[in-house]
């Protein structure tokens, strides 16, 4: 069974937010780096280190065999589809390394090869958006100037193959119409490495992650009466595992006035996608899981066994001979103390 844990977190750094529909920012689910199946390599040890600024995962392996193993190595970006309002946390202005992905091999850092793909109904419209000089990501100035540029023709072609929908808004200049991309990018990338036979090989991969949020505390009642809330609560039980605890706190911290209820936290949300390293052979020897807290201001809850506090800052989960839990994924539940709320 799964235990809960909460714990009195830190000041986050939070992304820029426009409470829920138009006050609140999707994250993005990232994982760890793939490699494919060799019965001859084997899995030492996994540090799996996250905070709202970096993600950091260090393994360890040795190759049994006598020769040599080369090895495709992979980290997959999550699927990125545009929308009429794209509402996605994007951690970084690069957009061929929009999470600012590292990793090293043995000490030396690698250079991986990104491999890019556009999608719309399941068709790759790669080519035909290249030809036409539009940038792949679906969001984007860059990319919404280079499609409102194109002929009235090109435009209404890929409206007709589902890549663009045309958005109409006035800024006070009257009515205009934006060409808005709502293709899907698919992105990952990849290098070959080879394993010394017989010996012991580092790999530290890191990246920013992708931290979704809202301005408000959306999964505990303003009123009596608010049904949305009890909801919106059984479903962060099960996410997160929000238990009596962590309810009590934010009782304990809660102001009410004129009959609304008010909870001094902002939400942020980061994901973690524990079954993209899955299809390494057998388990990983030893497992580690640390999650920095910050300082006492905040609170964060996630779903674990055995996590213990290791500092005024850190929280840590160990496991020998591990796999990722079937079916569930890590999902952290951060809640940022707010002044302005208080």
């Amino acid at each position: 069974m799964m235990k809960l844990i909460h714990v009195l977190a830190g000041a986050m750094a939070l992304v820029s937010l426009p409470a829920l529909g138009n006050d609140t920012m999707a994250q993005l689910g990232t994982g760890g780096l793939i490699f494919v199946t060799n019965p001859d390599i084997a899995m030492m040890s996994e540090e799996l280190s996250i905070s709202p600024e970096q993600v950091e995962v260090v393994y360890k392996f040795h190759n049994n065999a006598e020769t040599d193993q080369h090895i495709l190595v992979a980290f997959p970006m999550p699927d990125i589809t545009g929308d009429g309002d794209f509402m996605v946390s994007i951690p970084t202005e690069d957009m061929d390394n929009i999470f600012g992905f590292k990793t090293t091999f043995n000490g030396e850092p690698v250079e991986a090869t990104l491999h890019q793909y556009a999608f719309a109904n399941n068709i790759d419209y790669s080519k035909q958006l290249r030809a036409l000089g539009i940038p792949f990501a679906p969001f984007g100035q860059d990319t919404l100037d280079a499609l409102n540029d194109l002929p009235e023709a090109d435009k209404a072609k890929l409206q007709s193959e589902g890549l663009v929908i045309p958005m109409e808004y006035d800024a006070g200049e009257g009515p205009q119409v934006d060409t808005t991309p709502v293709w899907t990018l698919r992105s990952s990338y990849s290098w070959e490495a080879t394993f010394p036979a017989g010996e012991d090989v580092e790999v530290v991969h890191t990246y920013q992650p992708s931290v979704g949020g809202t301005v408000a505390t959306t999964f505990m009642p303003n009123a009596d009466d608010d049904a949305y809330a009890k909801d919106r609560f059984a479903e962060y039980q099960a996410k997160y595992c929000v238990d009596d605890d962590l309810v009590s706190a934010l009782k304990n911290r809660a102001t009410t006035r004129d009959g609304f209820t008010n909870y001094p936290y902002t939400e942020s949300w980061i994901s973690y996608v524990w079954s993209t390293g899955a299809n390494w052979a057998g388990s990983v020897g030893k497992f580690t899981l640390t999650v920095d807290k910050g300082d006492a201001g905040n609170l964060v809850s996630f779903c674990g066994e055995g996590i213990k506090r290791i500092g005024p800052t850190t929280f840590q989960m160990t496991a020998t001979d591990w796999y990722p839990p079937y079916g569930r994924e890590l999902d952290i539940l951060l809640l940022v103390k707010s002044e302005a709320m208080q």
